[in-house]
Protein backbone atom coordinates (compact mmCIF):
# COMPACT_ATOMS: atom_id res chain seq x y z
CA UNK A 1 0.00 0.00 0.00
CA UNK A 2 2.88 2.36 0.77
CA UNK A 3 4.35 1.87 -2.70
CA UNK A 4 0.98 2.75 -4.27
CA UNK A 5 0.68 5.92 -2.21
CA UNK A 6 4.26 6.91 -3.01
CA UNK A 7 3.63 6.40 -6.72
CA UNK A 8 0.37 8.33 -6.54
CA UNK A 9 2.05 11.21 -4.69
CA UNK A 10 4.89 11.27 -7.22
CA UNK A 11 2.38 11.34 -10.09
CA UNK A 12 0.45 14.15 -8.41
CA UNK A 13 3.63 16.17 -7.90
CA UNK A 14 4.55 15.70 -11.57
CA UNK A 15 1.16 16.95 -12.69
CA UNK A 16 1.07 19.97 -10.36
CA UNK A 17 4.58 21.28 -11.02
CA UNK A 18 4.72 25.02 -11.54
CA UNK A 19 8.17 25.31 -13.10
CA UNK A 20 8.85 25.80 -16.80
CA UNK A 21 8.81 22.03 -17.41
CA UNK A 22 5.08 21.92 -16.73
CA UNK A 23 4.32 23.04 -20.29
CA UNK A 24 6.52 20.29 -21.68
CA UNK A 25 4.75 17.75 -19.49
CA UNK A 26 1.36 18.89 -20.83
CA UNK A 27 2.65 18.47 -24.39
CA UNK A 28 3.93 14.98 -23.59
CA UNK A 29 0.57 13.98 -22.12
CA UNK A 30 -1.15 15.38 -25.21
CA UNK A 31 1.10 13.34 -27.48
CA UNK A 32 0.43 10.17 -25.48
CA UNK A 33 -3.32 10.75 -25.64
CA UNK A 34 -3.20 11.33 -29.39
CA UNK A 35 -1.13 8.18 -29.98
CA UNK A 36 -3.54 6.13 -27.88
CA UNK A 37 -6.45 7.57 -29.87
CA UNK A 38 -4.77 6.63 -33.16
CA UNK A 39 -4.17 3.09 -31.87
CA UNK A 40 -7.81 2.76 -30.81
CA UNK A 41 -9.07 4.04 -34.16
CA UNK A 42 -6.80 1.64 -36.06
CA UNK A 43 -7.92 -1.30 -33.93
CA UNK A 44 -11.62 -0.49 -34.27
CA UNK A 45 -11.22 -0.09 -38.03
CA UNK A 46 -9.44 -3.44 -38.35
CA UNK A 47 -12.09 -5.20 -36.25
CA UNK A 48 -14.84 -3.55 -38.30
CA UNK A 49 -13.32 -4.77 -41.57
CA UNK A 50 -12.98 -8.30 -40.17
CA UNK A 51 -16.57 -8.30 -38.92
CA UNK A 52 -17.81 -7.02 -42.26
CA UNK A 53 -16.09 -9.94 -43.98
CA UNK A 54 -17.57 -12.38 -41.49
CA UNK A 55 -21.10 -11.03 -41.95
CA UNK A 56 -20.70 -11.15 -45.73
CA UNK A 57 -19.66 -14.80 -45.49
CA UNK A 58 -22.63 -15.64 -43.24
CA UNK A 59 -24.99 -13.77 -45.54
CA UNK A 60 -23.68 -15.71 -48.53
CA UNK A 61 -24.14 -19.00 -46.70
CA UNK A 62 -27.77 -18.21 -45.95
Amino acid sequence: MDKFLTTLLSFWNDITRTDKEKGATAVEYGLMVSLIAVAIIATVTAVGVALNGLFTTVEGAL
